[in-house]
C-alpha cells in the first residue's frame, strides 16, 4: 500500500512563496507519475503539476506555468512543489497523488493515491 503526506502549506501574502512537500511511503516501484492538484471552496478538483517519476518530464497548468515548479528526489521517496509569485486565486487545498496507470495527468480519476492535502491561502 502507497501512502502520501503532503506539507508545507500555510498563509502568504501575495507575491510570496511557499514550498510544499509529499513524502510518499510504501512500494513505489509501480509510480510511473506524481502529481499535484488544487481544490478551492465550490470548485473542481484540477491538476496543477505532473512528473513522470522515471523521466522527469513535467507538466504544468496554464494557470502556473512560470509560476510553479515540481521537482523530486527518487531517493528520499519525497516530491516538491515550489510556488512562487502566488495569487489569490491560488488559494486551495492542495494534495499529492500517486499514478500507476497510463492516462491524462491531469485528471483527477487517473490516479490511484492520494495525500489528506494541505492548505494554502493567499491573501491580497
Amino acid at each position: 500500500q502507497v501512502q502520501l503526506m503532503e506539507s508545507g502549506g500555510g498563509s502568504v501574502q501575495a507575491g510570496g512563496s511557499l514550498r510544499l512537500s509529499c513524502a510518499v511511503s510504501g512500494y513505489t516501484g509501480d509510480i510511473r507519475c506524481m502529481g499535484w492538484f488544487r481544490q478551492a471552496p465550490g470548485k473542481e478538483r484540477e491538476g496543477v503539476a505532473a512528473i513522470y517519476t522515471s523521466i522527469s518530464y513535467t507538466y504544468y497548468a496554464d494557470s502556473v506555468k512560470g509560476r510553479f515548479t515540481i521537482s523530486q528526489d527518487k531517493g528520499r521517496n519525497a516530491w516538491y512543489l515550489q510556488m512562487d509569485s502566488l495569487k489569490p486565486e491560488d488559494t486551495a487545498m492542495y494534495y499529492c497523488a500517486a499514478k500507476t496507470r497510463s492516462g491524462t495527468w491531469s485528471n483527477a480519476i487517473n490516479y490511484d493515491y492520494w495525500g489528506q492535502g494541505t492548505q494554502v491561502t493567499v491573501s491580497s
